[in-house]
């Protein structure tokens, strides 16, 4: 079945691709959720209208993403998280942690967006990059810094109580 992609599909092409795809795949997924239509001429001649829209449209969306890349870059997130002696958290740092830390600064930023391949588990510096449009990335600093033990402070009066 070749079917006409309205949308970008993982794997399978971009907006306006032309694409063979399995029959039960075209009906059962791509169609009903609206990601696809049939490849018939008539839709072709529609299609060819949209790429032309959406050339313009990915234009600005481009250019927009720029913009937002230029706040992005100079941001800087902190988090702090219990941790061992050794520099390991007993949590992590997740990319839902780093989108809401973004929407609290005042940017709407999907959580599937940031490219982080597994949980920030120890403690450190680390530049997270953040997929803001098809060819455009921006690079964010996280901080993750261990929360100060209170167990310190309560073991010094003791010992200076037995000194005595």
């Amino acid at each position: 079945m070749e079917v006409i992609l309205k949308e970008d599909v993982v794997n399978l092409g971009h907006r306006g691709d032309v694409v063979k795809v399995a029959d039960g795949y075209g009906r059962n997924f791509l169609l009903p959720r609206k990601l696809a239509m049939q490849a018939t001429e008539a839709n072709k001649t529609v299609i060819e209208q949209m790429k032309t829209a959406s050339a313009r449209r990915a234009v600005t969306e481009k250019a927009q993403a720029e913009v937002l890349v230029s706040l992005l870059e100079p941001m800087v997130l902190t988090f702090t998280r219990k941790s061992g002696e050794a520099g390991h958290l007993f949590g992590s740092v997740t990319s839902g942690d780093i989108a809401a830390e973004l929407t609290s600064k005042g940017f709407e930023i999907d959580r599937r967006k940031i490219q982080l391949a597994e949980p920030l588990k120890s403690i450190g510096d680390f530049f997270i990059p953040i997929k803001v449009y098809r060819d455009v990335t921006a690079h964010v600093k996280v901080i993750v810094v261990g929360e100060a033990t209170t167990d310190a402070p309560a073991t010094e009066p003791a010992a200076v109580a037995a000194a005595e």
